[in-house]
């Protein structure tokens, strides 16, 4: 919980001061403070409980001023004269003769023997937080302490003097318990791979970056709300049968067997393509002429109507004759495989011969629902390699619109069965003028769709079901005006598979050492060759170096299992699969390095400020690229976990510097940022039909704007205040056109400039994460309010309590109440105050925003309230109030919990008590150097946090 406490002590018209207590430190602050408005509540529907005063905040000043004011007033921007390596001996005698007076005082009434609210009696808890097991009760009163919440307005008030001398040996207790503890206690972090983990660990191994942890299922999740979490990450003895058969599967993808299979190639031009729907459409003619041969009038009438839907597409995809400007529409129906093209002989044509020859006809998709062109495949698409498509296309004449396209793989095989998978990991943007065609291509690999057409191999191409696949290119602009068009034109498609870079690939090499012909060789050459496989495979699948007794051991199991093998390739992929089953590559165990100074008489020991408590630097290795990369080290840092250097700070400075720079780092943030603010709920969310904007490309824009943002805050090592609020947002155009922000166009995430208003900037009024926190119809400010509190400021609510009563929607007087009328009412019920009290205020302040994260300004006709007073009467007027509370006064604790989050994340465990001591200086570091996030990272993994076992 974060040591900092701001004391109201003169409230006027004028300037109000805030006294700031740390460790004895005080810090006075002045700043503008808009007036203290005092007025009755009692009758009053909209009223916050019977409180009678309301405290504002300051006006003034922006919300990007309030930043460096309330950072000026941080309790750690004074150097720390408790450092981490001083445990001392606690005097009881100062809470006997100091403390428990004012405790029993001021907190005795509600919180004592014969009024345990809450279930907490504050005079049964042990004041000894070394020895004592009551040291994290003694947290949370130091937190309510901080933030105003105890004692509550309406009971018996703590003078200021007793509640700064509380708070100051509430702070230096803790922190000298912390660091006493933690020279004494073990946080063990020993731990299995994640899921995600142990699927980029067999990629960086393997050298591909495929998916082959697809099979295992998902991880739970901490009570902090990682995955990652040492409290969860268990292996039962059946669980290692699952993960040695995805650890062979693996080995077989990767490795390769014979010659280069040959290629296929498909090569389809628009002219082809229609003229593949004019000899549909002359077929359908010819069927209705034969239908309504009797009935001259019914069969123009039928024929009109077909010739006027075919070449009148609308705002659907058509085929263009590029000299007359016919049109022709532009469809697929799977039936028949009427569509499906052959493929060519690879040295029939050249894709440069197709770009030299003018087309008669190009196909032209705009932009909107269901634009798109299916290219039928058939059912010789192999199973591995890669797929390369390549399109020769431009833009849309005198449009200046940049479109975007995706490539789309997918099969129909019965009018039930059927996929469409979208296989561009990015949108490809469409930038060629119109007259000057490029080619823009696609590499696929094959093995990782899925699903594939069960049937390619088993129906015959043309029946029922279909064996065929396809592939699709979209227009994925968002649609706008029609003097705004985004109009994809296409001359040709090429397709190829199966691609290999080079043959046998360079997964196989890595593996199969020398690239040596094991088909002919001797049982001894065979046995002399595992030996070398293994010793270059183990210590990089194991992270560290490999005795030779290990590797015999494994010799020894290839000698056993190679008779029962097909051949020598099938026993050795056995082995290696034993390689990655076991607990050396699946488990993360840290330990301490190890020296004579660590013994006295035989006995270990351990002191936290002995450099011998040092994470040992291989260990330390695997920690920092787990952490950075969500993987296993690489070449580099295990040669300096080898040279015993890298814990040393200037090495690793540069180090996070390296691995920031690396695409690698894009795993950290998608995984932190995922897990920190709970974003799976938003795969979850189903949402009213009601928003009729709200589409596939909506969500999955709303998906990426946390990462994307986060992403940017790194890049240039943003405050990371500015995840509470900034004057930019990082969105694509889908997301711009939801929030109403101009001149944003493609589908790329792109940094855009807002003004300094509270209604947009920051991660709290990011949509997706107010989508996620309602029910996909109304908001929820409880939802919101939890959210904010779990995963912002890090300080949970407590849980529910049984029997909790519902809203009664069905009782006329509650049904006609607004919905923070029903809050306020369930609220006043006794089984839910001391929770709600804590919660509904945060979420109120979100009310301007609806189910999807739109703003409101009123909802059924009735204006917005989003005004509610917290437990301290502060009261928080909407977004814009809420904003300028957390800058103003909540700066110290959202660091803090920033610091949290990424410490729980870095080393794979919750956090303990005995790490407070580790996490203020962290903190403090970072507040003293500008809060940048990319600054957090250099001093997180330079502190003794992420250094110790």
């Amino acid at each position: 919980m974060t040591i900092v406490l701001w004391i109201l002590a003169f409230i006027t018209w004028g300037l109000f001061h805030v006294v700031t207590i740390e460790g004895g430190l005080e810090v006075a602050a002045a700043a503008e403070s808009k007036t203290t408005e005092l007025k009755t509540t009692a009758g009053d529907p909209e009223s916050d409980g019977d409180r009678v005063s309301q405290t504002t905040l300051p006006h003034a000043a922006s919300l990007s001023e309030l930043k460096t004011l309330g950072a000026e007033k941080s309790a750690y921007l004074e150097p720390s004269h408790i450092t981490v390596d001083q445990p001392r001996q606690r005097d009881a005698a100062i809470f006997d003769q100091k403390i428990k007076p004012i405790l029993n005082q001021a907190c005795t009434d509600c919180h004592g023997p014969y009024g345990a609210e809450a279930n907490f009696d504050i005079t049964a808890i042990d004041p000894d937080m070394v020895n004592g097991g009551d040291a994290e009760w003694w947290e949370e009163v130091l937190a309510a302490l901080n933030n105003g919440e105890m004692p509550p307005p309406d009971e018996l008030e703590m003078e200021d003097q007793d509640r700064a001398t509380v708070v100051e040996w509430l702070s230096n207790e803790i922190h000298f318990a912390s660091i006493a503890r933690r020279a004494r206690e073990s946080n063990t972090s020993f731990r299995r791979l994640t899921k995600y983990e142990y699927n980029y660990a067999l990629q960086d191994l393997l050298g591909q970056p495929w998916d082959f942890a697809k099979d295992l299922p998902p991880e739970s999740v901490s009570e902090d709300g990682f995955q990652n979490s040492s409290d969860s990450l268990h292996l039962s003895v059946s669980q290692f049968e699952t993960y040695r058969q995805l650890a062979r599967r693996a080995l077989d993808r990767v490795t390769v067997r014979g010659p280069r299979p040959d290629l296929v190639r498909w090569d389809h031009r628009m002219s082809d393509a229609a003229a593949i729907e004019e000899r549909m459409y002359q077929a359908k003619i010819k069927r209705l002429e034969k239908r309504f041969a009797d009935d001259a009038e019914k069969r123009e009438k039928q024929i009109s109507t077909s010739t006027r839907l075919y070449r009148n597409p609308g705002d659907r995809p058509y085929y263009l004759n590029v000299a007359t400007g016919e049109k022709a529409r532009a469809k697929w129906e799977y039936n028949g495989a009427q569509y499906a093209i052959e493929p060519v002989s690879p040295t029939e044509t050249a894709s440069q011969e197709a770009a030299d020859v003018e087309p008669t006809y190009v196909a032209v998709l705009p932009a909107g629902k269901n634009s798109n062109m299916t290219i039928e495949l058939g059912n010789q698409i192999p199973d591995e390699g890669l797929l390369r498509v390549r399109v020769r296309a431009s833009r849309g004449p005198d449009q200046e619109r940049i479109p975007s396209m995706q490539l789309v793989f997918g099969w129909r095989a019965t009018n039930e069965g059927r996929a469409d998978v979208r296989v561009s990991q990015q949108d490809t943007e469409v930038t060629a003028v119109a007259g000057s065609t490029e080619t823009y291509e696609w590499l696929i690999p094959l093995g990782e769709i899925d699903p594939r057409n069960a049937e390619r191999k088993t129906s015959t191409m043309g029946q029922y079901p279909s064996p065929s696949e396809y592939i699709r290119l979209v227009n994925s602009s968002v649609p706008k005006d029609r003097d705004q068009p985004a109009d994809i034109v296409i001359e040709s498609v090429e397709v190829v598979a199966p691609i290999f870079h080079e043959w046998p690939p360079k997964s196989h090499q890595q593996i199969f050492v020398g690239n040596q012909d094991n088909e002919n060789l001797s049982r001894e050459q065979e046995v002399a060759y595992a030996r070398e496989i293994l010793t270059s495979f183990m210590p990089r699948a194991w992270r560290s170096p490999v005795d030779s007794a290990a590797v015999e051991k494994k010799v020894a199991l290839f000698e056993a299992v190679r008779d029962g093998c097909d051949d020598f390739q099938d026993a050795m992929l056995e082995v290696l699969a034993t390689v990655l089953t076991s607990p050396k590559f699946l488990y993360v165990a840290p330990k301490p390095i190890t020296s004579a100074e660590d013994f006295i008489d035989g006995e270990p020991v351990t002191k936290a400020s002995s450099p011998n408590r040092r994470l040992a630097d291989g260990d330390l290795a695997t920690r920092l690229s787990l952490f950075l990369w969500c993987s296993v080290p690489d070449k580099r840092l295990v040669e300096l976990a080898a040279s015993g250097t890298l814990h040393q700070p200037e090495v690793l400075h540069a180090e996070v510097d390296r691995m920031l720079a690396d695409p690698r780092h894009e795993r950290f943030v998608q995984h932190f940022v995922g897990q920190w603010l709970g974003m799976r709920a938003l795969s979850y969310l189903a949402v009213d039909k009601s928003f009729t904007t709200f589409d596939p490309s909506l969500k999955e824009a709303m998906q990426q704007e946390p990462s994307a943002f986060f992403a940017e805050l790194l890049r240039t090592d943003a405050s990371v205040l500015d995840i509470i609020h900034a004057d930019y947002a990082t969105v694509n155009e889908r997301l711009a056109v939801h929030y109403g922000i101009a001149g944003v166009e493609g589908n790329q995430f792109q940094r855009v400039s807002l003004n300094d208003e509270a209604s947009r900037g920051g991660v709290l009024t990011q949509a997706g994460l107010l989508a996620m926190n309602s029910d996909g119809e109304h908001s929820h400010p409880l939802k919101r309010g939890v959210w904010i509190l779990n995963c912002l400021l890090n300080d949970p609510p407590p849980p529910p309590p049984a029997a909790v009563p519902e809203i009664d929607l069905a009782d006329p007087e509650i049904a006609k109440l607004t919905l923070k009328q029903r809050i306020e009412d369930h609220r006043n019920q006794a089984a839910c105050m001391s929770c709600h009290k804590k919660i509904d205020p945060w979420g109120i302040a979100f009310e301007n925003y609806d189910a999807i994260g739109q703003w409101r300004e009123e909802i059924n006709g009735t204006p917005v309230d989003a005004s509610s007073a917290l437990y301290n009467d502060q009261v928080l007027d909407g977004i814009d109030g809420l904003k300028r509370y957390l800058l103003t006064s909540r700066q110290d604790q959202f660091v803090r919990a920033m610091v949290e989050k990424l410490a729980i994340f870095a080393l794979g465990r919750p956090l303990a008590f005995s790490d407070n001591a580790a996490v203020d200086e962290v903190t403090r570091a970072v507040r003293q150097k500008g809060d940048g996030l990319k600054t957090l990272l250099h001093c997180l993994v330079t502190s003794e946090l992420f250094l110790a076992p």
